[in-house]
């Protein structure tokens, strides 16, 4: 993500937005502080909101939102972390990718959104 990010952030106005989430073997235990530094570490410049639930009565409005319009293979819930969204200028949920999913194979479907 950090990739594209850099590649696509200031020309074509690309948007990485991450959402540190506890849920998925307890990968996100830290502090938001304590987040932010380890994505750092890894060059990641893009945006780090505060943690949040993305699963489950809890989860957080936007999640709840977004898996309501691209639901999963096995059931609208996030499986694991790294599930990655592409949403348009529009706000409008226009793909879902699995936690497997190299963020360059995402790169064609991004393409036809920056010649928009």
């Amino acid at each position: 993500m950090t990739a594209l990010h850099e590649k696509y952030g200031g020309t074509q106005g690309l948007r990485v937005l991450g959402f540190p989430c506890n849920q998925f073997g307890g990968q996100e235990p830290g502090t938001e502080a304590e987040i932010k530094a380890f994505a750092r570490g890894y060059n990641a410049q893009w945006d780090l909101t505060s943690k949040v639930n993305v699963n489950g009565d809890d989860a957080h409005p936007l999640w709840k939102y977004m898996k309501s319009k691209q639901g999963g293979t096995l059931g609208s819930f996030i499986k694991w972390n790294f599930t990655k969204f592409v949403i348009d200028k529009n706000g409008q949920i226009v793909g879902r990718y699995g936690p497997q999913t190299n963020p360059f194979e995402m790169e064609k479907d991004l393409n036809k959104f920056f010649a928009q």
